[in-house]
Formats: structure tokens, sequence, C-alpha cells
């Protein structure tokens, strides 16, 4: 298991310098140049060459693109990602300020994804062809066919005419005001939550439905165990594995992917923030955010592949 994990660690490495480099040669493809934006680009009339010349240098653009990469790099490894081209603030500071907001929408959602999509995903299952099982399928394809953020906007709608309430302007963390903070991520928690539990609640019927079609499963109705028995103990838990990495890249995605459904509950996270930096052609900023994202997804996965030999005692790491 040790041997594995460092393994694992390991090729983080080369995964991220991938990454990295990858988003670092794109960023400087598309068309266009802070330093022009910072001074109006083409709003701002005539601009002295002096002064652009000027600041590109100031911001480092005018070296060579392999220097700016060592630079960034370099950097990194002793975990400073720079300052902003745009604002000139650190990037970390900038990163802090919205990291826990989306990492707390990204672990609420998660989790009203799961503990609403398991149990109907078993139940579906073990109802099949009956008429909890239609509902269930409706509820989970009308969760796959509609956004969550068209759902964000007509519970807003809702919250406004009946009750009078608007999403806060202001992020408030759960440790400063645990109410505030409630009423703030309630709703963009459970309209993420409920379409993400749609793809968890089918693919939790399809291998549950898999398994119970399995022989050791006969055998174990042959014998006379309770049904909870069967479908718990032996078929869930058998079934999980699917499941189980599903709701872990959701869980990753969740982290930087809902640009949207921020832009709607009016929430500073990391999606607006990465929409915001490509716009302004913020360099560093883009380059730290995919960074961490990347670094999210590989830790994750790592994460998920360590559960599975607690759900499948056959599996052993080598």
């Amino acid at each position: 298991m040790h041997t594995y994990i460092i393994k694992r660690l390991l090729l983080v490495v080369p995964t991220l310098l991938g990454a990295a480099t990858l988003v670092f040669l794109i960023m400087r493809v598309i068309p266009g140049d802070v330093a022009l934006l910072i001074f109006g680009g083409d709003q701002a009339g005539h601009i002295d060459p002096k002064q652009l010349a000027a600041m590109r240098q100031r911001l480092g653009l005018d070296d060579p693109l392999i220097v700016q990469f060592g630079t960034w790099l370099w950097g990194v490894l002793r975990l400073d990602f720079g300052n902003s081209l745009w604002t000139g603030q650190p990037v970390i500071e900038e990163l802090l300020i919205r990291l826990p907001l989306s990492l707390e929408l990204a672990l609420l959602a998660t989790m009203v994804s799961v503990i609403i999509a398991i149990p109907l995903g078993m139940l579906a299952a073990v109802r099949q062809d009956s008429w909890v099982d239609y509902v269930i399928r409706v509820l989970s394809i009308g969760g796959l066919a509609v956004p969550s953020f068209w759902i964000g906007i007509l519970c807003i709608l809702a919250l406004v005419i009946f009750f009078g309430w608007g999403p806060p302007l202001e992020f408030t963390p759960p440790w400063v005001d645990p109410w505030a903070n409630l009423t703030m991520m309630i709703w963009p928690v459970l309209t993420v939550g409920y379409r993400y539990s749609a793809v968890t609640t089918r693919m939790t019927r399809s291998t549950v439905l898999e398994v119970l079609r399995e022989d050791y499963i006969r055998t174990a109705w042959a014998k006379g165990l309770r049904e909870r028995s069967v479908v718990i103990r032996h078929a869930l838990k058998n079934a999980m594995l699917p499941v189980i990495t599903l709701i872990g890249t959701e869980f990753a995605f969740l982290i930087g992917g809902l640009v949207v459904t921020e832009t709607v509950f009016t929430l500073n996270g990391v999606g607006r923030f990465v929409v915001d930096a490509v716009a302004h052609r913020d360099y560093p900023v883009v380059q730290a955010l995919v960074f961490l994202i990347a670094f999210g997804f590989v830790i994750v996965n790592l994460l998920v592949d360590l559960t599975y030999a607690w759900f499948d005692p056959r599996i052993h790491y080598r």
C-alpha cells in the first residue's frame, strides 16, 4: 500500500508539469495584450508606445517564453504563484479569499448529492419497473435535463416573489456566523446537489441492478436472508465502486466548474475567478488556478482509488 501511494504521488509531478505547460502555451496563443487592457484597450485612444513598453517590462511580458515559464515554475516550487497582472495583488491571497467558498459549496453539494442519490438509486433498483422506480427515474432524468443555474434562477425568483429574500452580496464564513452562511449557501447547495444527484442516482441504480443478478445474491436470497441484509451488506457495497469514482470526479469538478451557478447566486468563488482572469489575460492567475485544480483532481482520484480496497477486499495495491 505504501509503495503504491508513493508511486502515485510521484506521478503527480509529470501530470502537473504537463498541465502547467499546456495552459502556459494556450494563454500565450490567445489573442490580446494584458498591458493594452490595463491602459483601456481600443477605447483608450492613442497610447504612448513608451508607456506600453514600460508596462510590459514591469509585468515581465517582454521576457522570452522559456524565461517566463521557468520563473513561474521556480515560484511554484516555493509556493509563490506571483502577482496578478490585473490587480497587482499576490495570487495566493486572491485565491485564499475565494477558495473556502468554493470548497464549502463543493463539499456540501456532494454531501446532498450522495444523501439523495444512493438511497433513491438503491430503491429504484430493488423496486425495478414499479411505480417507485418510474418516479425516481423521472426525477433523475429531470435533473439531468435541467441545468442547475436555471433551477437556481427559479429558486431566486420564487424566494424574491413570495418571501422577499435575495442572495447576500458578501460571503460570510461558517466560523464567523453559521446562520448567515447557511442562508447564503443552502439554495446553491440544493440546486447543485440535485443536479449531480441525478447522475449518481442513475449510476447507482444501474450498478445495483447488475449486482443483484449475480449468483451470490441468488444464494443469499435462497439462504433466507432479509431483504435489507441482501441489498445493503451484499449488493450495495459491491456496487459502489463505479459510484465512488463518479462522486470523486464530480467533487473535483465542482471546486472550479460552477461559474454560472456562482454568477447566479452572486458567489465570488474560484469558477468566477477563472473566467475573470481569462478575460483579463491574467496569466499568473489562470496558471495558478489550473495548476491547483489539476492537483485537486489528482489527489481526489488517488483517494478514490484507495477507497476501492475498503469496499472490495479482493483489491490489493502492490
